[in-house]
């Protein structure tokens, strides 16, 4: 089995990370190894990484890519890099505690392609937890596998829905969404769920709103079908009340009182309407010009320690080699 970190700016935790991570990889009684991903960390994160690998016989390995792409792109960094037929991911700021893989393991073994760790009593500020439940409602109706929650990494994965999720090769791609579509049974385990350790959160509401909307946009067609069908229930609604103000006319006469107001009411309405429905083909149109420039989804600089040798400019994905 493989276990793959994605870290950024985790010097603090790394070291109590690997004191509390190998023990449990090693009372597993199955052949493992531990991938890490730098992404672009600034602090010491690497150079922890490198003096953990060079002691571990080859059995960790730790990638290190040119900049920082994000948490996804790395941890799909690390799919590619891994061998395991089980693939564990978990976050580096000790979160999610890495004693819960052996849960993981046993509901894949027991014939689930993901499992995904629910983090019942979260640690974190109340705002956080309200964004992340609606984050999670969204992400379930969207992606039609229900899960209570999508954002944490603690997660479990059998081998060819790693592969599948590689092969996809997408530029704003949604690590958990995106195995569930392709996964034919989907266990969710209650898991732990700690203070963090040391550092500072990379995630805030500005980045699950991005996260959310690159969700929205990149798993479904709904919100710009609902725009369609919106413009035409507007443009019905017009007709009715044109013809509506022309009885009226006819009827009573021109009046004055409080027409201006009711125009503008429906003129600020029909202005908001088509600022969303400009936004919504921007982002649309915005990931198909991500897509079509065929630039690389994170760059690996080196691989450090394992089986593995250092290697220069990487690109995921990497050439066919068949």
């Amino acid at each position: 089995m493989s276990v793959v970190v994605p870290v950024f700016n985790e010097s603090a935790n790394l070291k109590s990370l690997w004191s509390r991570l190998k023990p449990v990889l090693e009372g597993l009684g199955r052949p493992w190894e531990a991938v890490f991903i730098d992404d672009g960390s600034h602090d010491d994160s690497l150079g922890i990484l490198r003096e953990i690998a060079a002691g571990e016989e080859g059995r960790v390995r730790v990638v290190e890519l040119a900049r920082n792409f994000g948490q996804h792109s790395a941890i799909l960094a690390g799919f590619r890099q891994s061998r395991g037929e089980i693939v564990v991911t978990l976050d580096a700021d000790l979160q999610n505690p890495p004693e819960e893989i052996p849960r993981l393991i046993a509901a894949i073994d027991e014939g689930n392609d993901v499992v995904g760790g629910w983090r019942e009593e979260r640690h974190d500020q109340a705002y956080r937890r309200y964004a992340s439940r609606l984050h999670n409602r969204l992400t379930s109706l969207i992606v039609g596998v229900p899960m209570h929650d999508y954002g944490c990494m603690l997660r479990a994965y059998r081998r060819h829905i790693v592969d599948t999720v590689v092969e996809c090769d997408e530029k704003a791609a949604f690590v958990p969404a995106l195995a569930n579509t392709f996964a034919k049974r989907v266990a969710e385990i209650p898991v732990g769920h700690d203070d963090r350790a040391g550092g500072k959160s990379k995630y805030n509401l500005w980045g699950l709103a991005k996260l959310s909307l690159n969700l929205i946009t990149g798993f479904s067609l709904v919100p710009i079908q609902m725009l369609s069908m919106t413009g035409i229930g507007i443009s019905v609604l017009a007709v009715m009340m044109a013809m509506v103000l022309v009885a009226h006319r006819l009827i009573y006469g021109p009046q004055e009182e409080g027409a201006l107001w009711t125009l503008f009411a429906i003129l600020f309405f029909f202005v908001g309407m088509i600022f969303l429905a400009l936004g919504l083909i921007g982002e649309y149109a915005g990931r198909i010009y991500v897509e079509v420039r065929h630039r690389p989804t994170y760059i690996v600089r080196a691989v450090h320690g394992g089986e593995g040798q250092p290697v220069d400019s990487q690109v995921g994905p990497a050439p066919d080699r068949n």
